[in-house]
């Protein structure tokens, strides 16, 4: 259950020598760490890890001191890991089903691969239009509200639900607009143009100051909320390298194979090229996620995004700075856990490189 939520009898029980012998026991286990990331110490408020501590009880000491609040600097650290790699693992998860989504389909049907007919145009471009405005104008309250709220789910299944509803809904439109003459005509559609000048418009503004722009339109932010808005933002890379392999399987022997027995194209695709063309995300993935560690804890830093009683490795560097040099440790010991968690996933994506590399085999 947590300190936290303990009954007051239970917190003020001296657990080493109990009087009351309604309360014997045989033994009591601790953590090594008895606090936790939020719980306050008055009596210790900013010590160091070799200043003078007042303990009481069963209370523990700070081994690497407390913040100005009296929080413990090393329980900061845990819970600043958990935010810190929960950020990479959904950042990126988003960043990687949108990227190797758009960038299979930029990558095998390029330019010149991809037709549709004149009635699908008009249905896809209903459907965006109908999707925009039923989410975001006429259901834009229910939606934010469930944001704001942190019901990330319900407004994922949602927009999910709406978004596939609509789809349904233009491809039998397009199907009965694709009987009239006119309509049927196939048109050429420049897949790969369209995805790449759409990467390009993302990465002309930098990712950061898209986010410092976005989140404070959000009224009450959260750490989910930098987790979407990150993962939104970084897939173009994911999308490059998938596009460049993609461009490079769909002229190998077996996927030409494949088109001449007749498989479907979003067979071929799924099941024989991309497969083969994954590997190498694996690289911008790593590296990925040591941005969005990077990127959080900047965020957290400066105060942006998430709430002020979110313990963060950057809100600890906050507080160092708050504090003064004299407070060495709330800058020493989050630092290097940053440091040493890039490192880890730069050396993991180099470690991933070398070993999909050809030439190092």
């Amino acid at each position: 259950m947590g300190f936290r939520n303990w009954e007051i009898k239970w917190k003020r029980l001296n657990w080493y020598a109990p009087d009351e012998k309604q309360w014997q026991y045989h033994g009591v286990i601790f953590p090594p760490i008895s606090y936790s990331a939020e719980q306050v110490d008055l009596r210790n408020p900013l010590v160091g890890p070799r200043d003078e501590q007042v303990l009481t009880g069963y209370m523990r000491p700070h081994y690497l001191g407390t913040d100005p609040l009296g929080r413990d600097l090393a329980a900061g650290l845990l819970h600043g890991c958990r935010t810190a790699l929960l950020v990479g693992l959904v950042a990126m998860s988003i960043a990687a089903l949108i990227g190797i989504l758009l960038g299979a389909l930029a990558g095998y049907y390029g330019d010149d691969r991809l037709y549709w007919k004149r009635a699908y145009f008009l249905a896809f471009f209903f459907g965006l239009f109908a999707f925009c405005f039923l989410a975001f104008v006429w259901g834009a309250y229910p939606l934010g509200e469930l944001l704001r709220s942190g019901n990330f789910l319900k407004a994922g299944f949602y927009l999910t639900l709406l978004g596939v509803l609509l789809a349904a809904i233009s491809t039998l439109l397009g199907w009965i607009l694709g009987q009239l003459p006119f309509l049927s005509v196939k048109k050429r559609l420049p897949l790969d143009l369209a995805v790449m000048r759409f990467i390009e418009l993302i990465n002309s503004i930098p990712v950061l100051l898209l986010i410092l722009a976005i989140l404070p339109l959000i009224k009450d932010s959260s750490i989910y909320t930098v987790m979407v808005l990150i993962g939104l933002l970084s897939w173009t890379g994911i999308a490059k390298f998938i596009r460049a392999e993609m461009l490079r399987i769909r002229a190998l022997p077996y996927v030409e194979a494949a088109r001449a027995l007749g498989y479907r194209e979003l067979s071929i695709i799924w099941r024989q090229a991309l497969p083969n063309a994954l590997p190498p995300v694996l690289i911008a993935l790593a590296f990925g996620m040591a941005a969005a560690v990077l990127t959080e804890s900047f965020l957290s830093f400066i105060n942006v995004g998430l709430p002020p009683e979110q313990v963060s490795w950057g809100s600890l560097l906050r507080s160092a700075r708050d504090a003064g040099i004299s407070a060495w440790w709330l800058a020493l010991f989050p630092g290097l856990a940053i440091f040493f968690t890039l490192s880890i996933f730069n050396l993991l994506g180099e470690g991933i490189n070398k070993t999909l590399d050809p030439k190092e085999v």
